[in-house]
C-alpha cells in the first residue's frame, strides 16, 4: 500500500504529484486491473502472447526507423 507523509512546507500539488509516482512505481494500478476480472489460463496465455507479438512488431518498426 502506498504511503507518504507530508513534509514541512509542502505543498498538496506537490505530495499528490509524489503519491502518484510511488503509486506507479510500485505497479499497484496494473495489480487492481489485474485482479478485476478472471482470466482462464488460456485466455491469459492467449493474451500474453498477443501482447508480446506487439511488442515484437514494434521493436521490428522502431529497426527499421
Amino acid at each position: 500500500m502506498a504511503e507518504i507523509r507530508l513534509q514541512e512546507g509542502e505543498s498538496l500539488e506537490n505530495a499528490l504529484r509524489r503519491f502518484k509516482r510511488k503509486v506507479q512505481t510500485e505497479d499497484i494500478i496494473k495489480e487492481v486491473k489485474r485482479h478485476s476480472y478472471y482470466l482462464k489460463p488460456g485466455e491469459r496465455r492467449r493474451v500474453k502472447q498477443a501482447l508480446a507479438q506487439k511488442r515484437a512488431r514494434k521493436k521490428i518498426r522502431k529497426e527499421r526507423e
